[in-house]
């Protein structure tokens, strides 16, 4: 059950200060045995990957909570994914397989003149795109769980849309600026949930 919860990392804040941080399963235990029953009313958990809050029922006992996380998260957890393997014209040994591109003759034309051919300039330009593609969701994905995190514990917090703006528009140094007199701990996870969310060239 406990294992589950594992790969789950969240922050906890009481007010605007941060109770506690880490696994789910550590962070449940921390402010099950710190905090009262109204204190733990009152608590927010935030998963740390996309900045949404987590609904954690207290009642009872701390294995009593944790067995109901185990519940709600552990399914995720243990799915396996069962991978065929079919054999494939190409060089397997190399990693390499053969498929069907359509492309018009210029196309072809084009491919075939550049050095080492039409194959090693179509896994060039693949790579390349892959790489560009994966940074952009890196940023896309870390401007998101920033948003949602300031959405529910910064909305009230002065300049807060125009740090929004300057998040979105990927501009560091004014989202910085924006956010600079925010509370400590809140100004201090975002930064941390925005930390891939800006183009390396602004870092």
């Amino acid at each position: 059950m406990s294992n589950s919860l594992m790969p789950f990392y969240c922050t906890a804040f009481l007010g605007v200060g941060v109770v506690a941080s880490g696994s789910l399963q550590h962070v449940v235990t921390t402010v099950k045995n710190a905090l009262d029953d109204k204190e733990l009313t009152q608590l927010l958990l935030f998963d740390d990957s996309t900045g949404k809050p987590i609904d954690v029922d207290f009642r009872g006992k701390t294995d009593d909570v944790l067995k109901r996380l185990g519940e709600q998260f552990g399914d995720s957890s243990s799915t396996e994914v069962t991978h065929q393997t079919t054999r494939r014209v190409g060089r397997p040994k190399l990693g390499v397989v053969s498929g069907e591109v359509t492309l018009l003759p210029r196309h072809w034309e084009w491919l075939k003149s550049q050095p080492g051919g039409a194959s090693v300039t179509l896994r060039k330009l693949i790579d390349e795109a892959r790489r560009a593609g994966e940074q952009q969701s890196t940023i896309r994905e870390s401007q998101e769980a920033t948003y949602n995190f300031m959405t529910a514990m910064a909305g009230d917090f002065h300049q807060y849309e125009e740090a929004l703006r300057a998040l979105y528009a990927g501009d560091l140094d004014r989202f910085y600026h924006f956010i600079d007199d925010w509370a400590p701990d809140i100004r201090n996870h975002v930064k941390r949930l925005a930390a891939n969310a800006f183009p390396e060239e602004n870092l």
